[in-house]
């Protein structure tokens, strides 16, 4: 009988492609926990199983908002699990700032309620929790450092505070239940079949219809901020990693290859397209107050391991690029 991994918001962006990489690479079974929100949409899950038909066999969908308890009508239908991955939360810093306590109770409550579930009904089978979180922990990051894993949390909005929170509960859980559990961090995710609001797909619509593209800058509007971009494909690539290569109790940065500005991403986006960027640099502070200019993770660790990402940045930005233009009649609305 095949291990089962339970993955939350198996339905989500990130989710769907974690799914793909394990139904593809592994002989797991997946049951998806999900409460198809803004962020889940079954039409990825939809995809991922067109590829190949037979993987539906192995795939099971459980309807919850983790808000409220797994009550023992779910815990039969989820069944025993050796895996969990937690993907699920809110992410978008914009709506955290304006309902901050909509993100405690997805990222807090939310998280603390799977960990009662792991606690009380899969102890004895769980091999593994993983709690997927974010760089934002870690507040802005000064020219020249990129943050560890065990660096001391700085929170820049109710968001990132919430994420953290759900950090030390899960770190609670393992130091005073003994559960199996790792924490990630990864940084500006990207991908196929990512939501149009995000800074990646964004530019690929507004750079196809001749529109301004908003680069967040410094308040002299001289310098861009930037990122260490990581795509999807590699996100899933480094969990089917920990899997296999973890220390229960740690922490883990899945980084992409290398630092880039958000002007010299647009930059690259555009010249693969084959058409002009237009763009407007704009102060960061004053139209996007919650934000940090620059975010930054030091991937040693990961690296020291023996992993990191398949390809580099330019390579995945074309394979989306080119992606999200041929199927721009569903994914680039």
């Amino acid at each position: 009988m095949n291990e089962k991994i339970l993955i939350t918001g198996g339905a989500g962006f990130i989710g769907h492609h974690v799914i793909n990489s394990l139904l593809r690479d592994t002989s797991y079974d997946i049951i998806v926990l999900d409460r198809l929100d803004t962020s889940g949409n079954l039409n990825r899950l939809k995809e991922v199983l067109d590829i190949q038909p037979t993987w539906i066999s192995r795939v099971k969908f459980v309807w919850h908002d983790l808000k409220a308890p797994i009550n023992d009508v779910l815990c039969k239908q989820i069944g025993k699990v050796e895996y969990i991955l937690h993907l699920a939360a809110g992410s978008h810093v914009d709506r955290s700032i304006e309902y901050p306590m909509e993100f405690v109770m997805d990222n807090v409550v939310g998280t603390t309620n799977l960990l009662d579930f792991a606690r009380t009904s899969t102890k004895d089978t769980l091999k593994l929790f993983l709690y997927f979180s974010t760089d934002e922990i870690f507040g802005p990051a000064p020219e020249g450092v990129k943050y560890k894993e065990w660096d001391r949390y700085n929170s820049g909005n109710p968001y990132s505070a919430s994420k953290a929170a759900g950090e030390e509960m899960c770190l609670s859980y393992c130091n005073t239940y003994n559960l199996p559990i790792i924490i990630t961090h990864s940084m500006n995710v990207f991908g196929i079949r990512q939501h149009t609001e995000k800074f990646i797909p964004l530019i690929i619509k507004k750079v196809r219809d001749g529109q301004t593209v908003t680069i967040h800058s410094n308040s002299q509007r001289t310098k861009a901020g930037s990122r260490f971009y990581v795509n999807t494909e590699d996100i899933a690539s480094a969990i089917k990693f920990l899997i296999k290569n973890h220390t229960v109790g740690d922490k883990y940065n899945i980084v992409g290859d290398r630092e880039i500005d958000n002007l010299e991403l647009a930059n690259i986006v555009a010249k693969i397209m084959n058409k002009p960027l237009y763009y407007e640099m704009v102060d960061f502070h004053s139209s996007r107050p919650g934000h940090d200019l620059r975010y930054a993770l030091c991937g040693e660790k990961m690296k020291k391991l023996g992993w990191v990402p398949e390809k580099d940045l330019e390579e995945r930005l074309k394979e989306v690029v080119e992606w999200t233009l041929e199927n721009s009649d569903r994914w680039l609305l």
